[in-house]
């Protein structure tokens, strides 16, 4: 309580989180892949965060969604603090590497918009040291108020669920509902060696 009272006497909207934790900060305990779309293609954008959870699904790793409140997706996957932050952002990279190869037409890792054209930014730059992503439940500085909130894959398959489906005013009673989406991520955590040794025998790293 003590440390949101803090942000909010910084007059902080959105509080952005590492991958790690104290007091093991140098090995994270979460991978983040952000997809950022370039324009607004709610189709697109849908086909790209399921083909980035096969890709995951085929790589041993099971993988957790939430919406940005902003224009994408973050989607995570629970670590179990084995491997340091240089392993997982490279890990991270490479998938992304890997999602590009597969869909060049739809997928980028240029980080410049000029660069990007039509496609999605598949942006694994949260996993680097020092680097944050929007923490869930945050909400996000922009009309509406909309909620960085977790999801489940059925709801994005389906489309119910956009980027800024979730807004202050309606968090409260989707928590009601469906609970804390997330509360069981940490008890499917993974390491990432196989899928490392996948990657390379794949001839990506």
């Amino acid at each position: 309580m003590r440390s949101l009272l803090w942000l909010v006497n910084q007059n902080s909207i959105t509080p952005h989180v590492w991958t790690s934790r104290a007091p093991d900060v140098y090995y994270p305990d979460i991978c983040v892949f952000d997809l950022d779309p370039s324009v607004d293609d709610a189709d697109m954008l849908r086909a790209a965060a399921l083909a980035l959870r096969d890709l995951l699904d085929e790589l041993g790793l099971p993988s957790w969604v939430k919406t940005s409140g902003s224009k994408g997706f973050h989607i995570a996957v629970p670590l179990d603090s084995k491997a340091n932050m240089a392993e997982s952002e490279r890990f991270a990279h490479t998938v992304g590497a890997l999602l590009v190869r597969r869909d060049p037409k739809n997928f980028t890792q240029e980080f410049h918009k000029v660069d990007r054209g039509t496609r999605i930014l598949v942006d694994t730059g949260r996993n680097g040291w020092s680097a944050t992503h929007a923490a869930a439940y945050a909400v996000r500085a922009k009309p509406g108020a909309p909620v960085s909130a977790p999801c489940t894959w059925q709801e994005l398959e389906s489309g119910k669920v956009g980027p800024r489906t979730f807004t202050l005013r309606n968090m409260a009673a989707r928590v009601e509902d469906v609970g804390d989406l997330w509360s069981g991520m940490r008890r499917r955590r993974r390491s990432l060696q196989r899928p490392l040794l996948k990657l390379k025998l794949s001839k990506v790293v």
